[in-house]
């Protein structure tokens, strides 16, 4: 089942079942075109997938070490990544050209709308030079040297509008990523909020997901 909302020119939808990794690709690519070609408005998709590894463009086949799950190239930018029950995945098909037609700005606003997500929550997520994602650090068991991911992001622009987007770990099996090196990083690991103590439910996660999103984006494309 699948709900709905529309702001002006923004489309929220919101999946309460798991969604076949191929059927959201054709659906990016489809709504991409129409927002384009046909005026259609932007799209925010959340949902969950079936357990599955995505592929990105700079994806090393070494670092895909157990393939227990089926593995898809993406289109993407990045490496391996997991996807699965218990975490949010945020796909968002905005216009750049009206957004502003800057790579580098678009990728620095999705993980600040990761990072204001997690504030909510009084999560601190962080940036890191050289390491796609957010990350933050293990102080609550102690060791604040530590550097875990909880979320990831990887993107696509086709003709200025933006397929794909983030994930944010509520509550996956993290021991589903022990088939791959998440984003070939091997020397840092992957956590989640529950892992983090926040016990929160996906809606209570799509609730601040939304309300973080208009404060970085706007509720609309006139808005930035």
């Amino acid at each position: 089942m699948n709900r709905m909302t529309r702001a002006e020119n923004l489309e929220w939808r919101v999946e309460d079942h798991p969604v076949d990794y191929t059927e959201a690709l054709n659906f990016m690519e489809t709504r991409a075109a129409a927002i384009r070609d046909e005026g259609e408005p932007e799209c925010v998709w959340l949902l969950e997938h079936p357990p599955l590894y995505t592929a990105g463009t700079s994806a090393n086949t070494d670092d895909l070490l157990d393939s227990r799950f089926p593995v898809y190239t993406a289109g993407r930018g990045g490496e391996y990544t997991y996807h699965g029950p218990g975490q949010r995945i945020c796909y968002a098909m905005l216009d750049l050209k009206t957004r502003g037609e800057d790579v580098r700005r678009y990728v620095n606003s999705l993980e600040e709308w990761i990072i204001r997500t997690l504030a909510i929550f009084n999560v601190t997520g962080e940036r890191r030079k050289g390491r796609p994602g957010v990350w933050v650090r293990r102080t609550d068991i102690g060791s604040p040297d530590r550097e875990d991911k909880i979320a990831a992001l990887g993107v696509r622009i086709r003709r200025w509008v933006t397929l794909h987007g983030l994930s944010i770990n509520l509550e996956p099996n993290l021991s589903h990523y022990e088939g791959i090196v998440p984003c070939g990083i091997a020397e840092h690991g992957v956590t989640s909020l529950a892992e983090l103590g926040i016990v929160i439910t996906m809606p209570e996660l799509d609730m601040a997901l939304r309300e973080a999103f208009e404060e970085v984006f706007g509720n609309d494309c006139k808005t930035q």
